[in-house]
């Protein structure tokens, strides 16, 4: 029996043959499409983020695209980003739906994370394990994973929220105070999966201060830390040594983010995604 974990590119992770399967992402650019897999250069999408003017969107992967992961095993655990935000999860349904009608005895099951990035993330990571225990059979998996998802949240620190405004994800009036303000937005994953306001600072450090904060309260005491940066390695490693310093048993990993999360979050921004009570 073979087993497969299927995410979108939102997720930040690469794919591994035989493990992790990748549906990717687009981002559009006027008449320019960046594809979010592996061949991607998020440096050269930050700079062509920053100098395009016109109108920009994100397209969810195919169904083709899902199908043809889930076709590689006998069961499948897919985890894709909110649907709350994005065509994503439904692509993922629709080719769901179309394997099992030619395939009955596969077994696919379809998480809707409710978010994106680091939080997805660590509900691949817990996937990786669940998946190789042999006592666990596949309704046990899915059991497990969403009770885990119970206890991950999502946080951001934003510069700039042009893009999210840009696309329907936040009022347009609330980012443009924040691009002549200069504030640092604190947001997170609402239980809805759409993107919810916690606070508004100024400068790099009282947003530290405050996400600190916002962190203590959703219960977070130092199991793993992921910390996605667009373009933003020293905010990251600002963070990390925040974290460590006062949780130093604390399991934080730092990476680039990928295409989909550097359209959204802008240069400069730190998503976060952690184990909380």
């Amino acid at each position: 029996m073979k087993r497969l974990i299927a995410a979108d590119s939102s997720c930040d992770m690469k794919e591994i043959p035989g493990v992790l399967a990748i549906a990717p992402l687009t981002i559009q650019l006027g008449d320019k499409d960046f594809v979010d897999d592996k061949n991607l250069n998020t440096e050269t999408l930050m700079e062509a983020i920053q100098a395009h003017k016109g109108r920009s969107s994100t397209a969810c992967p195919n169904v083709q695209a899902w199908a043809d992961a889930f076709l590689q095993a006998d069961e499948t655990f897919v985890v894709t980003m909110t649907s709350a935000l994005s065509g994503t999860y439904n692509s993922a349904r629709v080719a769901m739906e179309m394997v099992k009608a030619e395939h009955p005895e596969k077994k696919i099951d379809l998480l809707d994370s409710l978010s994106t990035g680091p939080e997805m993330r660590l509900l691949v990571e817990k996937l990786e394990e669940l998946i190789q225990d042999p006592s666990l059979d596949f309704d046990a998996v899915c059991a497990k994973i969403r009770e885990y998802k119970t206890h991950t949240k999502l946080f951001y620190v934003l510069q700039s929220l042009h893009n999210m405004a840009e696309n329907g994800r936040v009022s347009k009036l609330v980012a443009g105070a924040v691009d002549i303000l200069g504030m640092r937005i604190i947001a997170t994953a609402s239980r809805e999966g759409t993107v919810q306001s916690l606070s508004k600072c100024r400068g790099d450090r009282h947003a530290m201060e405050k996400l600190l904060v916002h962190l203590e309260e959703a219960g977070y005491s130092g199991g793993r830390f992921r910390i996605g940066h667009i373009g933003n390695p020293e905010g990251a490693k600002r963070l990390e040594d925040a974290i460590l310093s006062r949780w130093p048993q604390a399991q934080v990993l730092c990476y680039p983010s990928g295409g989909l999360c550097t359209y959204y979050a802008e240069k400069g921004g730190l998503m976060i995604g952690a184990e909380c009570r």
